[in-house]
């Protein structure tokens, strides 16, 4: 395994900021992450700070429960343990539950969280254990009810779990069929190749998938397969017991929402003025709080003195809201502005990975931190790469491509039609472009002289000679239909190059899912990804296997 480094634009530039000029985003942020002090002052700042979190023992009993029940590990009870330990921080990082885990980018989010605990533990001499919040309690289901794998006919292919499209329900509520995932797991299984690794990993995959009622147990039961032996902690943020834990926080959002909206609304207007798009929707009067009524999750909002929804499904004072979540705090989630806030208040975070997309949004939160008297953590980018495998790498050494000929699609097209080009004899273009030319040479003078005898037949020869001159760009097209038809070997591993690397225009790791890789180098991939050196700044990599 060789690792380059080949940066990526991030196409967020608050992220590329935070990491490069970070003087620039400096009051919108906590900490700078490649600062040696960022790590000791954050450590300082949670030992002086501990009061303001959840209490400890009761956190790490929550945790216990849901480990044991989808992520029982020695190393993982060995972790909690530590936890436990008022002098204990953690690395966090989150993300939602999907189908198969969703794409690569998950893996690598809960790689690089294991990784900067690890970098964290041994830079402070310190217990540092990684924590995985699983983003339970949204509800977007198309956005975790598929994955995607390249198929052995060179297809990229969804699988896909589907509901109906009003469907709004927390996804650790919505349950999912035996007859469900067993057909997932059928689709998965025909579009994978033969493998060494391919029985026991579906086996593995089906026995996760049969003792689970919703994607968060199936997910938190595979991720524990592969990360627990490192320690990786699960929480699920739509774990009853965690939610009775934050009803305090919940009581504190609530109260005090109008000065945190103007804080977020503050926070949106300085990320405009340095010249940035806010990356989260800042709404006038929103309250960034869902309550779910009957199974739906609805977002609140300040309206004529009440919290209501948009549609009118529910509406409460504020007093008979802090009732209703004394009563029931199952019923309230956090939205993308308030659960960084949730987060902090839960666990001692000295770092929280996050993708460019989060980093950007969290930048509209840290004057909201400050409403409440708390700090933004240190923001800690998710590690990126891009997986080259050795097919690949002997494809491009045929035909002479580097990685900046294939990371442009319009440039590797270019590659594409050059050699395409190369391997024509017969210099088609150039002969039918002269036969075409020579045609028209001759009959447009004719159709001239054919216009002194009747005008009307200058309009039919040139109807006449446009559809000889159609039919010769068919011949044309027909002929070089036959030549890509003769070379269409090389031609399928230029496509193999691309929808391998770039599928669906977009980096591998955000649109792949896990068990393709699994499939072909087995679960010694992921020991393979938790080795590679960590890099604090996350810039994209490609791994050459």
């Amino acid at each position: 395994m060789k690792i380059v480094e080949e940066p990526w634009p991030s196409g967020q530039p608050l992220a590329e900021a935070l990491i490069n000029n970070y003087s620039s985003v400096e009051h919108l942020y906590g900490y700078n992450p490649r600062f040696d002090e960022s790590w000791s002052n954050r450590l300082d700042y949670l030992r002086s700070s501990d009061s303001k979190r959840a209490d400890r023992s009761k956190l790490v009993k929550v945790l216990r429960e849901f480990n044991h029940r989808y992520n029982s590990h020695e190393a993982v009870d060995k972790a909690l343990d530590k936890l436990a330990l008022k002098e204990t921080a953690v690395i966090v990082g989150g993300q939602q539950s999907g189908l198969f885990t969703g794409p690569l980018l998950v893996i690598y989010k809960a790689v690089t969280i294991i990784k900067a605990a690890q970098h964290a533990a041994a830079k402070l001499g310190q217990h540092v254990v990684p924590v995985f919040w699983i983003a339970g309690e949204d509800h977007d289901w198309d956005e975790v009810n598929h994955t995607y794998v390249l198929s052995s006919d060179l297809h990229v292919s969804r699988i896909r779990i589907p509901r109906d499209s009003d469907h709004r329900r927390p996804v650790s509520w919505t349950e999912v069929s035996h007859e469900e995932w067993e057909e997932a797991a059928q689709e998965l299984e025909q579009l994978l190749p033969g493998s060494e690794f391919k029985e026991s990993m579906m086996d593995v995959f089906k026995q996760a998938a049969m003792e689970s009622a919703t994607l968060t147990e199936c997910f938190a039961r595979l991720m524990g397969i592969w990360f627990g032996r490192y320690g990786l902690i699960l929480l699920d943020s739509a774990d009853p017991g965690l939610r009775a834990l934050e009803v305090d926080v919940f009581e504190d959002i609530i109260n005090r929402n109008v000065e945190m909206e103007q804080a977020y609304h503050v926070s949106a207007d300085e990320v405009v003025g340095l010249g940035y798009a806010p990356q989260a929707d800042v709404a006038r009067d929103g309250a960034n709080l869902f309550y779910i009524n009957d199974g739906e999750r609805l977002l609140l909002f300040k309206r004529d003195g009440k919290f209501c929804d948009r549609k009118g499904k529910v509406a409460f004072t504020r007093e008979e809201l802090l009732a209703e979540l004394m009563s029931h705090p199952d019923r309230f989630s956090n939205n993308v502005l308030t659960r960084p806030i949730m987060q902090e208040c839960m666990l001692p975070v000295l770092g929280t990975v996050l993708g460019n997309g989060e980093i950007a949004y969290w930048a509209l939160t840290g004057r909201a931190f400050h409403t409440l008297g708390l700090e933004m953590p240190i923001l800690l980018p998710r590690e990126s790469f891009t997986v080259m495998e050795g097919t690949l790498q002997k494809h491009m050494e045929k035909y002479g491509l580097s990685w900046d000929d294939v990371k442009d699609r319009d440039h590797l097209n270019n590659k594409r039609d050059s050699w395409l080009s190369e391997q024509d004899a017969l210099h088609l273009d150039e002969q039918f472009d002269e036969i075409k030319a020579a045609f028209t040479g001759m009959y447009n003078p004719l159709i001239d002289q054919l216009g002194g005898i009747q005008n009307g037949l200058v309009k039919l020869g040139n109807a006449n000679r446009d559809k000889i001159v159609d039919q010769i760009e068919y011949l044309r097209g027909k002929a070089k239909d036959a030549l890509a038809k003769t070379n269409e070997a090389g031609l399928r591993h230029f496509d193999r190059i691309e929808l391998s690397l770039f599928p669906q225009n977009k980096l591998q790791e955000r649109v792949y899912n896990v068990f393709y890789y699994l499939n072909r180098y087995g679960e010694d991939w992921i020991d393979g990804l938790v080795n590679i050196p960590y890099d604090v700044t996350g810039t994209h990599r490609v791994i050459y296997l």
